[in-house]
Formats: C-alpha cells, structure tokens, sequence
C-alpha cells in the first residue's frame, strides 16, 4: 500500500476536469432523429393515402367522376407535416351532405324539359336526396390508419 505525504496545506477544494469528445454520439443522434423524422414523414403519407383510398372507396359510383376526382397532397414540413384530401366537382357536397326538398327553376330559358318529359315546365319541385358521406367516415379512419402505420416509426 501506498502512502502519500504531504508538505504544506491540505486543499480540499480540488477540481478534476475531463473532456468528452460528443461528436460520433451528435452525428448518431442526428441520424437516428432524421431516421425517425422521415418515418414520421412516411407514416403521414402512409396514412394520407389509406384515407384518399377508403374515400375513394366509399364514394358512390354513377359515371365515376367523384371517386376518380378524390385526391390528396401533403403539406407542411419540419415538425409539423399533414395532408389535404379532397375533390373538386361541383356536387360533392351535396352528395356527402345532401340536399332538402327544393324548387329547380329555369335559369337561361322560360321553361325545363328533358327526353321522357311530357311537356315543358315552369319549375320542378324536387323531394331532395339522401346524404351518402363517403369523406367524412373516411377521415374518422384516420387514427386507426395512423396507429397501424405510426407503430412502424424507428423500427428498421
């Protein structure tokens, strides 16, 4: 065993001080959290595109136009990434939503005919239709998709 002897004062406010080098760990940090960031990223399109589909799915079909016009883009970017869903014919909404008994009346002509009718007529009163939502059950899936495709983020 040793011994150590000291001349003069004892100092007891002795300082260590030590260096560690952080950079490999910065670099691995970064890459791991960019590594995640697009996961994350990729899980939102992921998603994006499950809803875009389900609505596509859900839309009903007499020529095709609305379920062909479904479409939807990402937006934002860093931290806060998201998407749009949505389509641009005239009558979505009152499919998705539809319409109350109304009167259709004549707008560049005095009169409404159609093939079948049996005379020109003033106005029309129309019953209405029933709403077929097809967006909003398929944006209400979005958690369900985002769990399934967010489970996946950093496991590569």
């Amino acid at each position: 065993m040793a011994r150590f002897r000291s001349r003069g004062r004892l100092r007891l406010g002795t300082q260590v001080s030590t260096q560690i080098n952080t950079r490999p760990y910065e670099r691995g940090l970064r890459r791991y959290l960019g590594r995640m960031s697009d996961d994350v990223k990729r899980a939102v399109d992921r998603t994006r595109v499950d809803v875009q589909n389900e609505a596509r799915r859900r839309a009903p079909v007499d020529t095709g136009r609305l379920r062909s016009s479904i479409v939807s883009r990402a937006e934002g970017s860093g931290r806060s990434v998201g998407y749009v869903i949505g389509t641009n014919v005239n009558y979505a909404a009152a499919v998705e939503y539809g319409t109350s008994p109304h009167v259709i009346k004549p707008v560049n002509k005095r009169a409404l005919y159609w093939p079948g009718a049996a005379h020109p007529v003033a106005q029309v009163n129309h019953p209405g239709t029933r709403a077929q939502p097809f967006m909003r059950p398929a944006i209400e899936m979005t958690e369900i998709f985002w769990r399934a495709h967010a489970s996946q983020i950093g496991r590569r």
